[in-house]
């Protein structure tokens, strides 16, 4: 009689192996779903990131695929949860469950979307969704563009193109470049990278909504076209990072064509507003730029890694970009089409436009809008809840999804204002309460709400609006108890004695 018992071993084995991948995938399916009570962030201390480093460095000899993956669990436990309901920090909003499946099947069919004989269905999808998303921002149907890995990497690829376009090589040395102070840091960054100075680059005020100043933009360049300089390149905000701000974007469309500069409209954050219905309007003049950076990860809902630069024209992109050599020159693109290793820096690349088409595909444009929307409604319902208690100031009007309001109590100075703002902010996310970072506006400290989660309801912004005053009046008395208290009236029976109240 021959045994069965090595099959019945290995049959066990397997369904112990089954049984121990449902419960990790079980735990996987939770990660994006936090509750309110959960860790909002939960950081590695100098030790332990000595610690981890030390454990999770590979060995010479296999380790059990079941303890690699809990050790990998434990890595990502330490994180900011940015879909966490009370985390309001940064912009990327909470990634749609769609954005996650999307993200599993480009990870599994591991597509190469350089050119189109490796990638032809996938190339399909991310020409469709460029026409697509440039017809939302109004531009013509020449336009061209590509995904990429964030607005960073989109900023770059749209200087080069403006660059080349724009400038002979023997005027980079005396080129210009307006920015406001206001821009977003990844442009400076981007100018340094393709070979431009810092006394290149000309840094405008802003007004009081924190929208650059035409008229001296307009003074700025008739300067320095004196000067014997060479504007070129124009860089407008369409939502800034500190405050949301958006610049006069016909007005600056005006000064470009006028000017013959390149207009550039960094709208990595805010050009999603676009596809909102109720507020596009705020976008309006966006159609007239020669190229714009878009991020799919901060208010389209995906996770990080998309990224778009478009521009006006493709051939703009093809003169930057094109490139040729022995192992690719045979693969041709099909007519009308354009292999996409010829429209942006990278090579070889994944099919980043997937997880955004099967987002909006699903959803459609109008319920996108309504997401987006959502984010307006709690960024002003928290502006209306701050304004309701006192000793809080509006530190810039509240455009889109982000709110900058600083405690400032009677009886501080300012820089005793700026260490207790952020002690705030500090005490907030160290008792789970809400991660809300601070940010400087006009030198100043203040907090900063990024109010993008669409899952987030408003009586849950009016909830927390209510801690963070209760917290904030307990830091003041914490930090300054003295000052905490200000003189109100004599006391009428006994005079000369002060009798205080609290400023609260």
């Amino acid at each position: 009689m021959v045994s069965n018992e090595p099959e019945e071993k290995a049959g066990d084995g397997l369904f112990q192996l089954m049984l121990e991948a449902e419960s990790v995938l079980t735990q996987l399916l939770t990660l994006n779903s936090p509750a309110p009570s959960d860790s909002i962030v939960q950081k590695l201390s100098a030790h332990e990131i000595q610690d981890m480093q030390h454990h999770v460095m590979p060995d010479e000899h296999p380790r059990d695929l079941t303890s690699v993956l809990q050790q990998a669990m434990t890595v990502f436990d330490n994180r900011m949860r940015l879909n966490h309901p009370n985390c309001f920090s940064y912009m990327p909003a909470c990634p749609s469950s769609l954005a996650h499946l999307g993200d599993l099947l480009t990870s599994l069919c591991n597509v190469n979307a350089v050119s189109w004989d490796v990638s032809s269905g996938p190339s399909a999808v991310e020409k469709a969704m460029i026409a697509w998303l440039g017809a939302q921002l109004g531009l013509p149907e020449s336009v061209g563009g590509c995904f990429v890995s964030g607005g960073s990497m989109a900023n770059m690829a749209a200087i080069i193109a403006a660059r080349d376009e724009i400038l002979h090589p023997t005027q980079r040395r005396d080129a210009v470049i307006y920015i406001s102070d206001q821009t977003h840091i990844s442009i400076l960054k981007a100018l340094h990278m393709t070979g431009f100075m810092e006394y290149q680059v000309h840094k405008m005020p802003t007004d009081d909504e924190f929208r650059i100043d035409v008229d001296v933009l307009q003074r700025t360049i008739n300067a320095d076209r004196k000067s014997g300089l060479v504007p070129f390149l124009l860089v407008a905000s369409c939502g800034s990072t500190n405050t949301g701000s958006i610049d006069p974007l016909h007005a600056l469309a005006d000064i470009a064509r006028d000017e013959g500069l390149w207009l550039h409209v960094d709208g990595a954050y805010g050009a999603s507003i676009a596809l909102s219905d109720k507020h596009r309007y705020l976008v309006d003049g966006i159609s007239r730029a020669d190229s714009v950076s878009w991020d799919g990860h901060k208010w389209l809902f995906q996770t990080y890694g998309c990224g778009i630069v478009l521009t006006r024209h493709v051939g703009s992109l093809l003169r930057s970009f094109a490139v040729d050599a022995e192992y690719i020159n045979s693969v041709s693109a099909p007519q009308g089409n354009t292999n996409f290793y010829n429209l942006g820096p990278e090579l070889s690349r994944p099919a980043r436009a997937m997880s955004l088409w099967l987002t909006v595909k699903t959803l459609g444009r109008r319920r996108m809008g309504e997401m987006i929307d959502q984010g307006f409604l709690l960024a002003h319902t928290a502006d209306h809840n701050i304004r309701q208690y006192k000793n809080w100031t509006i530190a810039a009007p509240t455009v889109a999804s982000i709110v900058v309001f600083r405690y400032a109590p009677r009886g501080l100075g300012e820089e005793d204002l700026d260490a207790l703002n952020k002690a705030i902010s500090q005490r907030l996310l160290a008792e789970n309460v809400a991660s809300i970072l601070t940010t400087k506006i006009r030198g100043r400290t203040t907090l900063r709400m990024c109010t993008m989660n669409p899952l987030a309801r408003t009586e849950t912004i009016e909830d927390l609006i209510f801690q963070v005053d209760k917290l904030a009046q307990s830091e003041h008395h914490k930090i300054f108890p003295k000052i905490a208290k200000v003189p109100h009236t004599l006391c009428q029976e006994c005079p000369g004695i002060e009798v205080f109240e609290d400023v609260h």
